[in-house]
């Protein structure tokens, strides 16, 4: 281990060095000369000894002894080697001029306080030592195709968008400001923006990555978005693709999973959470004081609020070597932001539940909770809060939500709200009495604000697979609806389907089961009049969206469609830019570029941002290519939730 001062000092002399080097020689040779020729403090004669007289030869032997004479080698021969030493060429009579050292030159050199506060990134630039890649040539990637789910493993095929106009594809994925109102609509685009896929002909594959990225922070899904990233070389990664990946990566609370970019990258940026980030990996690389200078610096000069400077002195001292203990001080802090936020919980920083709260009602508070849902470090009763509204949106799925609360159910010290719904749950699954279960299911739904809150609709998602365990009887034919709706939040459609000879006529199980149902099969028109006539949604919402998804999925034919949409007062053959787009691409057979439409056209944080006329144009595109599972659960969950 070396001494911080002893390390500058073999980098002051690296420098020297490397500059000697570039500057040339004779720099160093006038700096030699300059000193004077050293003189021997030994006796005279023990430094110059007499050479010991040769043997004089006889002339016999010279005679018979000498070799015969040898010819010049020719200019590129090789130099006669005599016993395997190699023989000494003959020295230059002329000797070509070397450069020197200009006062200019030294004037440049920095100062030992500037070597000292240097980091290596810094002294490696420096010298000219800084290597543009940090990956072995052999195991550097292409950016051919960038994306995690290949098209084996359920991805979207990887040239869906290579043909695409480059102005297009920019259009439907920066336009696309998220999140979105339906659940089953972001697991379709998650899954599209995974995909392992090749950049439209004529846009940068950085450039493209970003936009893919981009999207998936804004959509809460942060542990993708990492791997997205860390599917491309860290030299590849542009400055937005850099700014993407740190929220990514601070959004899952990984906060030096970053720091082979910001290495590399050194001092590309100058933003205050730049140079925080540069001392946290500072820290993590060894270099404690260089870490802890910078972060007095930035503290003195007040780069950034006190609050996230303490906060990244913690995280960095938690590398050891000496650091000084920090007490986070939240007195004075109005605000919550995604730094703190993901800091915080990665240090195991309570965040004042004020705070917490005032973020989470707030606008833009839906980050929070996608994040804090997928925070590791957490306890599980402590994700509950975040994870209801996460299975909502689509970023949780419904066994993740059910292991959660069994993690909660497990813990002896869990207490309060989370406590009970898990307890609930689990009388939802083991009650000996259908009825019971139900009644334990029915008990959680009501409750929904309390789990992911806006219209229950996480409830549903956390009972999916206690609702599938119901057998289908007359007798609880009253519950259908809920549980079908609960099943359909997971894609359990042969489950629901099991009910088919159950549900009433025109009730919501009946219209849940129409739509649910594979294929084209005709919708009966009986039970299509008994659901609009019964409607008692806030301006009929559920049937526009019942006769839309019907439209949409090719249920009913052209002639009653436009009856029915007559009747509920929407015009299926209204065109706009957008559904001629979405058609085009469908025409097309483009299941990448309908699923980025489609998203598109979902944006919201409710249902009510969402239009019939939308609903119709989505299930067909997705329904022509391909993508019919998606569109039945979309238009499902449209009347599940009108």
């Amino acid at each position: 281990m070396i001494a911080p001062r002893t390390r500058f000092a073999l980098a002051g002399s690296m420098l020297a060095l490397g500059l000697a080097g570039a500057l040339g020689g004779a720099g160093l040779a006038s700096f030699a000369a300059a000193q004077g020729k050293p003189e021997s403090i030994l006796p005279p004669g023990f430094d110059d000894p007499v050479p010991a007289p040769s043997p004089t030869p006889s002339p016999r032997s010279a005679a018979t002894t000498a070799p015969p004479p040898i010819a010049r080698p020719a200019p590129g021969d090789a130099v006669p080697v005599a016993g395997g030493i190699p023989a000494a060429p003959a020295a230059s009579a002329e000797t070509a001029p070397l450069p020197s050292i200009s006062r200019d030159d030294l004037a440049r050199l920095p100062t030992l306080e500037e070597l000292e506060g240097m980091s290596t990134e810094e002294l490696d630039q420096l010298l000219g030592l800084k290597p543009k890649f940090d990956i072995p040539p052999g195991a550097r990637r292409a950016m051919t195709r960038v994306g995690v789910l290949s098209s084996a493993e359920g991805g979207l095929p990887p040239r869906a968008l290579a043909k695409q106009p480059p102005a297009l594809v920019r259009a439907a994925l920066a336009g696309n400001r998220g999140p979105m109102v339906s659940r089953w609509g972001h697991i379709l685009l998650r899954r599209a923006l995974a995909s392992r896929m090749a950049a439209p002909d004529g846009m940068a594959p950085a450039e493209f990555a970003t936009l893919r990225v981009a999207l998936l922070n804004r959509l809460g899904e942060f542990a993708v978005a990492r791997a997205v990233v860390q599917d491309i070389d860290t030299a590849n990664w542009s400055g937005e693709l850099t700014a993407e990946a740190l929220k990514a990566y601070i959004g899952v609370g990984d906060i030096t999973g970053a720091c082979p970019a910001v290495r590399l990258q050194g001092s590309s940026r100058e933003d205050g959470e730049w140079q925080l980030m540069q001392a946290i990996c500072n820290a993590y690389a060894g270099e404690s004081a260089l870490a802890a200078s910078q972060l007095d610096r930035a503290l003195f000069r007040g780069i950034a609020p006190r609050i996230d400077i303490l906060l990244a002195r913690r995280f960095a001292g938690a590398a050891g070597r000496g650091q000084r203990a920090v007490e986070i001080e939240w007195d004075g802090v109005e605000d919550l932001n995604p730094w703190r936020f993901g800091l915080a919980t990665a240090l195991g920083e309570p965040v004042p539940e004020s705070l917490l709260d005032s973020a989470l009602t707030a606008q833009g508070g839906a980050y929070y909770a996608r994040s804090g849902a997928l925070l590791p470090m957490l306890p599980a009763i402590q994700r509950t809060p975040f994870a209801g509204r996460a299975a909502r949106d689509g970023v949780l799925s419904s066994q993740a939500l059910i292991d959660l609360y069994s993690a909660v159910y497990a813990d002896p010290a869990a207490s309060g709200d989370a406590a009970t719904t898990a307890a609930t749950l689990r009388e939802a699954y083991l009650a000996p009495d259908p009825a019971a279960r139900i009644a334990a299911m029915q008990r959680l739904w009501d409750s929904g604000e309390g789990i992911g809150g806006g219209d229950g609709y996480g409830a549903r998602v956390l009972t999916a697979y206690a609702a599938a365990r119901i057998p289908a009887d007359a007798v609880h034919a009253d519950a259908a609806g809920g549980l079908i709706a609960s099943m359909l939040t997971a894609g359990l459609d042969r489950d629901a389907l099991a009910w088919r000879n159950v549900v009433e006529d025109g009730s919501l199980g009946w219209a849940l089961v129409a739509l649910a149902a594979p294929g084209t099969n005709g919708a009966a028109s009986e039970g299509i009049d008994a659901f609009l006539d019964d409607d008692d949604s806030a301006g009929a919402r559920k049937s526009a969206f019942l006769v839309a998804g019907l439209a949409g999925l090719g249920k009913v034919s052209s002639g009653n469609a436009g009856a029915l949409a007559e009747r509920v007062g929407i015009d299926l053959a209204r065109q706009t830019r957008w559904s001629r787009a979405i058609a085009q691409a469908a025409e097309v057979n483009n299941p990448a570029l309908v699923a980025l439409l489609a998203g598109l056209g979902m944006q919201g944080t409710s249902w009510k941002a969402m239009t019939p006329l939308h609903l119709y144009h989505i299930t067909s595109a997705l329904r022509r290519v391909g993508l019919e599972a998606e569109a039945r659960m979309i238009a499902a969950e449209a009347v599940a939730r009108g």
